[in-house]
């Protein structure tokens, strides 16, 4: 049945294509325990790292230690992506993938947002952190302030869900 045909009946018309709705590219985005953040290195060269994340008015926020590499690498140059993911069968597989550019927020200025990134991260992170009693004194150290980074996307959301082929 074509689209066409299927209005013409009353249908729902088939859904073409794998990619997310930005609907649910958002709400993807929003719900995924895991994102994957990618800065570059001085000489171009992309990391992608693991990270915990907040999303607040279409912005992605994480924290990092305060004289991480990876704060580093921000100041450097703020080019940067953030792809969150899930699925284990090839037809289960979704991803969304924003490119975008990060900055390092001084907590103080932007103590408002600061406080909802903590709440959300702690609200949705509280049964997986180790308790700092668990932790090495340096790692508790090295932990132990934290800069805030904000990745703001641009406006190209790539994203794909093979669930929508209908194949599992």
């Amino acid at each position: 049945m074509t689209n066409e045909s299927a209005e013409s009946t009353g249908a729902a018309p088939k859904r073409r294509g794998v990619r997310l709705t930005h609907e649910e590219a958002w709400a993807m985005l929003h719900s995924n325990h895991t994102g994957i953040f990618t800065s570059l290195r001085r000489d171009g060269v992309p990391i992608a790292l693991p990270v915990w994340y907040a999303v607040i008015d279409g912005n992605v926020y994480m924290t990092t230690p305060g004289q991480s590499k990876k704060v580093a690498r921000i100041r450097h140059d703020a080019r940067s992506s953030f792809l969150v993911e899930a699925g284990l069968k090839w037809a289960e597989l979704k991803a969304v993938h924003l490119t975008g550019t990060a900055s390092i927020l001084d907590v103080e200025a932007e103590s408002a947002i600061a406080d909802q990134v903590r709440d959300q991260l702690d609200t949705k992170y509280v049964a997986y952190r180790t308790a700092p009693r668990a932790m090495s004194d340096a790692t508790r150290k090295h932990y132990g302030s934290s800069s805030l980074v904000r990745f703001v996307p641009d406006e190209r959301i790539v994203s794909w869900n093979n669930a929508l082929l209908g194949l599992s």
